[in-house]
């Protein structure tokens, strides 16, 4: 049995990316079927939004915008704030860089985008456009509030709109070198591959992205010789036309066959039967 975000006993709710060569600060929660966590990047308990600006009305004075921050001193992105539009600032697609943290706000990017995907170390990234709309419509439809190839990815209860492209998992058709292609909700879209040395089909893990391109983080029930207490298992991707499977698994469809986009109905994923 399958449903239109997965097979049944995985959770493919939305993926990292990750602001960290780790997957312990920020990241998406693969919780098991029935215990969903949070939703692409986690608040920690006791958190809420506190809003100085409206991200979607980017209601800031002149010269300045809205963007999302941690304004508890944390690794997750909590609240907005109005920051400074620095001179020349750079635009959707170009490299960018962070003052302080990757989730402290401030960034070199344009007005309506958001440094993300920022390395730790050098603190560069790239400016990624927010969505336009409205948190109903982008909800709803979320192709129509970002540029074709992209969709608005809403995330961290409400905190993080941004535009995020889209990809196969068969595929690996992300343009970022060290990109992977990941479920993000009924969709797939590019994030960095955080797994480092681990990430292999079998390994555990915690969050989507900690997978090679090619997996992701389900159920540790569905898929042979996982540790049935670590929080996830990388599980492989399949071809429902072409499966290749190992372990005794087989090729399960992602998608409802009467609820599947264009272009996505071969992907499925090796599973225990």
């Amino acid at each position: 049995m399958t449903s239109s975000t997965g097979v049944d006993g995985m959770s493919s709710t939305s993926v990292a990316g990750t602001t960290t060569s780790t997957s312990t600060s920020v990241g998406s929660s693969s919780s098991s079927s029935g215990d969903v966590g949070c939703n692409f990047l986690c608040i920690p308990d006791g958190g809420g939004i506190e809003d100085d600006c409206d991200v979607w009305a980017q209601n800031c004075t002149e010269g300045e915008k809205c963007t999302a921050w941690a304004n508890d001193g944390g690794s997750a992105w909590n609240a907005h704030r109005c920051v400074p539009v620095v001179p020349d600032p750079d635009s959707v697609g170009e490299p960018c860089s962070v003052e302080g943290s990757a989730v402290a706000g401030s960034d070199s990017c344009d007005k309506g985008a958001m440094c993300w995907d920022v390395d730790p170390e050098t603190r560069l990234g790239v400016c990624v456009g927010l969505c336009q709309g409205d948190l109903v419509q982008c909800t709803r439809d979320p192709w129509s509030c970002c540029p074709p190839g992209s969709a608005c990815t809403i995330s961290a209860m409400s905190v993080l709109i941004l535009c995020l492209g889209s990809c196969n998992p068969l595929l690996q058709d992300c343009e970022g070198p060290e990109d992977g292609c990941y479920p993000v909700d009924d969709g797939f879209e590019c994030a960095s591959d955080v797994s480092g040395d681990m990430g292999a089909v079998g390994d555990p893990c915690e969050f989507i992205n900690v997978c090679d391109p090619g997996a992701f983080c389900g159920d540790p029930a569905a898929y042979p010789g996982c540790d049935p207490n670590a929080a996830g298992c990388c599980v492989p991707f399949c071809s429902l036309a072409a499966p290749a499977c190992a372990l005794g698994t087989e090729c399960h469809a992602w998608y409802d066959p009467m609820d599947v986009a264009p272009g996505f109905e071969d992907i499925g994923v090796c599973v225990i039967p």
